[in-house]
C-alpha cells in the first residue's frame, strides 16, 4: 500500500505527535461534544500500581471497590475503573450471573475472591476503563500509555501468551437507523485495511474476542436495496451475529436502543447498554513506544469519514460486494487507495 499523507493518518510524522484527528461530526445529535470511552488491557502491573498512575495523570481520589477493583474518582471526566479483568474475582459478578450468594458466608466469599485474584494475576490482564471523555481530550491518554510503559506494563506484543485489546467506545453522531447502517457499511469496507494497519497479534487472531463479520452479513449490508428500519436492522444483526465477539460489537448500542430485542435473544449479563459503538479490533501495543490509544482513534476516524462520504461509500461498497460474490475472492485493498490518500 502506498504511504498515506501525515495529515491524513498517523503512521509517520503525525503519529509521533499523537494528536486526535477530528471526526466528521464532532457533536452528538443532542448538541454536546461527542465522547469516547477507552478500555486498556495489559499485564506486568497490579491494580493499585495502575490506579496510582491514573491518579498521577488525572488527579482525583483512589477508592477500593473490592480486592481487585479500584476507582479513581472525582476527576474532571468522571470515574476511572482499574480492575483485574476476571468476573469471578469481583463481588458483584455473582449477582450479575444469578448465583445465590448465600451459599458462602460473606467473609469466606471475600477471602476466596481475593485469593483467586492473586492466583490469576499475571495470567489475566489488568484493565483501565476510562469514563467517557471528549474526543478532543484523548491525547491525555498518551501520557497514561507512556507511564504504563515506563512502569513495566506489558502489551499484546510482549508475549505470545498475551491477547490484550484496546477497545474504543465512541458516542454516535446520531442514533437513527440510516446513520448506524452507514457506519456498519463503512466498517466492513475498511475492515481488511484496518486489520492490515492494526496488524492484529497472532494470539488475538486465534481467539474469538474480535472476530470479523460473516460474509453473508457483509453482503446484506452492502446490498444497495437494503434500507432497514431500526427493528429490522437490530433483528438482522442478531440473526447474523449472536455474539459479543465481533471486531465492531453493536450489542451495547442495540441494547441501549431496544433492550428487549437483545435480552430475549442473548445472554445479557455482560452486554452493557450504551449509546456507543464498541470497537474491539486493536491490540494494546504498549511494546511500541510510538503507540497510544490516539493511534487507534485516528484509525477509527477513517470509518467515520467514509460513512460521511455517501458517494464514495456507495462506490466502494459496490466494489467490495462484487468482489465477495466472485467464486474466488481477490484481495481488493488497492480499490481503497485513492480515497484513503485523498
Amino acid at each position: 500500500m502506498a504511504d498515506i499523507p501525515p495529515d491524513i493518518f498517523p503512521d509517520n510524522a503525525a503519529r509521533r505527535h499523537q494528536v486526535p484527528v477530528e471526526p466528521p461530526v464532532t457533536e452528538t445529535e443532542d448538541g454536546p461534544p461527542r465522547r469516547v470511552g477507552v478500555e486498556i488491557e495489559f499485564a506486568g502491573l497490579d491494580v493499585p500500581t495502575a490506579a496510582n498512575l491514573v491518579r498521577d495523570q488525572f488527579g482525583g481520589d483512589v477508592s477500593r471497590k473490592g480486592p481487585h477493583r479500584l476507582i479513581v474518582g472525582e476527576t474532571e471526566f468522571g470515574d476511572f475503573v482499574i480492575e483485574l479483568d476476571a468476573q469471578a474475582v469481583h463481588k458483584d459478578a455473582a449477582a450479575e450471573e444469578g448465583v445465590d450468594k448465600t451459599l458462602l458466608p460473606e467473609e469466606l466469599d471475600s477471602a476466596a475472591r481475593e485469593a483467586l485474584g492473586k492466583a490469576v494475576t499475571g495470567i489475566v490482564p489488568v484493565e483501565i476503563v476510562t469514563p467517557p471523555m471528549p474526543w478532543s481530550d484523548l491525547d491525555r491518554l498518551v501520557a497514561v500509555a507512556d507511564a504504563l510503559r515506563r512502569a513495566g506494563a506489558k502489551g499484546t506484543d510482549d508475549s505470545l501468551l498475551y491477547a490484550f485489546g484496546l477497545h474504543l467506545n465512541p458516542e454516535l453522531p446520531a442514533t437513527d437507523a440510516g446513520t448506524i447502517l452507514r457506519h456498519l457499511k463503512a466498517y466492513v469496507i475498511l475492515a481488511d485495511w484496518l486489520r492490515e494497519r492494526v496488524a492484529t497479534d497472532l494470539t488475538r487472531r486465534l481467539m474469538p474476542h474480535a472476530d470479523p463479520f460473516p460474509r453473508d452479513y457483509v453482503l446484506l449490508l452492502l446490498d444497495p436495496e437494503y434500507a432497514p428500519d431500526m427493528n429490522r436492522l437490530i433483528a438482522d444483526y442478531l440473526d447474523h451475529n449472536p455474539t459479543r465477539n465481533r471486531e465492531l460489537d453493536m450489542l451495547p448500542l442495540f441494547r441501549h436502543l431496544d433492550e428487549d430485542a437483545v435480552i430475549t435473544r442473548l445472554e445479557s449479563n455482560l452486554i452493557k447498554a450504551r449509546p456507543t459503538f464498541h470497537y474491539r479490533l486493536p491490540d494494546c501495543a504498549l511494546g511500541d513506544p510510538s503507540w497510544s490509544p490516539v493511534v487507534e482513534w485516528n484509525r477509527w476516524v477513517r470509518v467515520e469519514q467514509l460513512a460521511a462520504d455517501r458517494d464514495r461509500l456507495a462506490q466502494l461498497g459496490a466494489a467490495l460486494r462484487d468482489n465477495l460474490r466472485r467464486p474466488a475472492a481477490e484481495r481488493w485493498l488497492d480499490e481503497l487507495q485513492s480515497w484513503l490518500q485523498g
